[in-house]
């Protein structure tokens, strides 16, 4: 006879649900920071930015707890943190945050369209690792200045996060970004920003109508996208492969893609597979049999669900803070993915110069007819590439994904 469920059944569920618990937490506690800041940078107002960050969480959300159920894999979604940082990087576009919403739209979609048109994957996947991570490392550079910028503007703010960073990222560095964030939380409460408004913190919605310009939808929808898929997709589904599990990609990027455009009008830049955080979720700390960690993509989703309502709150902290100290914080929370970025751009001798040229221009903040500057990074080390090959003979490919998979969930998704 069977013996009846005991501690160990209830063991094995109490492992994956707080991996997934641990996983959201993480991810939204070091991360929406960056997506607010990047809102704010292309021109949201503190209650547009507060309905992005909560239609963006409610959307990893459900997305992940429908994937999650559906495949019974740990499919646990995310916004695009690099994709936050290209606005950040990108700041105000040619007409304004509706336009900026109509970038977001279009990446989206584009999303889709990879999703129903597998030829878009492979041109997607065909991009040059070296040349995906260059653009990567130039969209986050200037993010990743700004520490630099806070500890010489606001002093009294910016030294003590980047002490509590520091000191984190030596004794337990999964928790550095949240420390920082605590940190200058603390400080902000006791030293707020003179005439900072109040702000509303129960959830909200602030529809916008999108508008399409096209030199933003050019340099901000298209860089957005690509950003989204190698360095989020594509890496999201490197961690899934490294554990064992064949992601359904068609599904992964109809749903993200179709919960991306429809989050558009209220502010939401975009969602994807998680990358880093997905370690914690896909990887045997979540429960040592693969066949059982979906629950901790359900988990993560349902905890997403519930962060959303703080959207509010966390915007409040934004309004109250020194701008430049907010991006502090998202700074200190992408160096290691800028690290990891540049690693990558350079670890191909005969792409190593293609993927700086894209670097440089990505990361000048140029804007020319319209079109920021990571489109013409990528555009100008593709025809540098171009040319070499036309001269040199197709170059040995070292092949790179955008961003290397961690052994350790060690930063933010």
């Amino acid at each position: 006879m069977d013996a009846p469920p005991g501690p160990s059944v209830e063991r094995s569920i109490l492992h994956p649900v707080l991996a997934g618990v641990v996983a959201a937490f993480v991810g939204f506690a070091g991360a929406f920071a960056i997506v607010l800041a990047g809102l704010h940078a292309v021109g949201a107002s503190d209650a547009q930015a507060s309905s992005g960050l909560l239609v963006l969480s409610v959307s990893m959300g459900a997305v992940g707890v429908a994937l999650s159920l559906r495949h019974r894999m740990p499919l646990t979604i995310a916004w695009s943190t690099p994709g936050a940082a290209l606005l950040i990087s990108a700041g105000h576009v040619h007409g304004g945050y509706p336009a900026a919403l109509g970038a977001f739209a279009l990446a989206g979609l584009l999303v889709v369209v990879a999703g129903l048109w597998p030829a878009m994957t492979r041109a997607i996947l065909a991009i040059p690792g070296p040349l995906a991570n260059g653009l990567l490392a130039g969209v986050l550079l200037s993010v990743c200045l700004a520490p630099v910028h806070a500890v010489v503007d606001v002093p009294r703010l910016a030294i003590p996060v980047v002490v509590v960073w520091l000191v984190l990222t030596r004794v337990a560095r999964r928790w550095a970004a949240i420390g920082a964030l605590a940190a200058a939380a603390i400080g902000v409460a006791l030293d707020p920003v003179a005439g900072a408004g109040s702000a509303h913190l129960a959830p909200q919605l602030t529809w916008v109508t999108p508008h399409l310009d096209a030199g933003t939808l050019i340099g901000l929808g298209l860089p957005l996208f690509v950003v989204t898929m190698v360095s989020q997709n594509v890496a999201g589904l490197s961690v899934l492969r490294a554990n064992g599990y064949r992601a359904p990609l068609r599904s992964v990027l109809t749903t993200t893609g179709v919960a991306s455009i429809a989050g558009a009008p209220v502010g939401a830049h975009g969602i994807n597979l998680a990358a880093i955080t997905a370690a914690l979720t896909a990887g045997p700390d979540a429960d040592p049999d693969p066949a059982r960690r979906w629950i901790a993509g359900v988990s993560a989703g349902v905890v997403y669900l519930f962060l959303g309502l703080g959207a509010g709150l966390a915007t409040a902290l934004l309004a109250a803070s020194p701008p430049v100290l907010i991006e502090a914080v998202a700074g200190l929370a992408l160096l290691g993915t800028l690290g990891a970025a540049l690693r990558a751009a350079t670890a191909d001798d005969d792409q190593r110069e293609a993927a700086m040229i894209t670097f440089v221009v990505s990361a000048s903040g140029i804007t020319v007819i319209g079109i920021s500057a990571p489109f013409w990074g990528l555009l100008a080390g593709l025809a540098f590439l171009g040319l070499h090959r036309a001269r040199y003979g197709r170059p040995r490919t070292v092949h790179e994904p955008a961003v290397p998979a961690p052994r350790s969930a060690r930063e933010t998704s």
